[in-house]
């Protein structure tokens, strides 16, 4: 088993490491988001998300691409130390970063088998769709838990410990 930050790589060296597996006929299932705060929804979702396949790829939002998404203010927790905390987790087998707005040109890169959102996502919207299922991969959306969201727990954060 891959030490934590072992697990993070560079998306040359990560395409290089799954071509690899590919061959091997490990089924690569690929996800990504921001996972600022990780929490309890990320967990379920991520756990879930490898029962899909072999090999879970994880790619996040660098920081910048957080800032110019979801404003100044995010992210709460540095691109790292967010890597470093999915990359703790035992379902996750790889994780790596996309710098864009969205992660197509990293799924046209990698070519996962099967592409993996969250519920708050149409399967028609989740971004690569059209190239995994064009090459025969599998899309699926997975339900998303009520309540577990970073932005619910800054505000739950904010109001407990506001000065009001």
């Amino acid at each position: 088993m891959l030490k934590s930050k072992d697990k993070i790589k560079e998306r040359k060296i990560l395409k290089k490491i799954l071509d690899i597996l590919r061959r091997k006929g490990k089924k690569i299932v690929f996800t990504n988001g921001c996972f600022d705060l990780v929490h309890i929804g990320h967990v379920r979702y991520l756990e879930k998300a490898r029962g899909f396949g072999d090999i879970l790829v994880v790619a996040i939002n660098t920081d910048s691409s957080i800032k110019r998404i979801k404003g100044r203010e995010r992210p709460i927790t540095p691109q790292g130390e967010r890597a470093e905390v999915l990359a703790s987790l035992g379902c996750v087998d790889y994780v790596t970063f996309f710098n864009e707005d969205t992660p197509y040109e990293l799924i046209e890169m990698l070519r996962p088998g099967i592409l993996v959102k969250g519920g708050d996502w149409k399967k028609k919207d989740i971004v690569g769709s059209d190239i995994v299922e064009g090459s025969g991969g599998r899309v699926y959306a997975i339900p998303y838990i009520r309540g577990a969201s970073t932005t619910g727990i800054i505000k739950r954060v904010l109001k407990r410990f506001s000065d009001d």
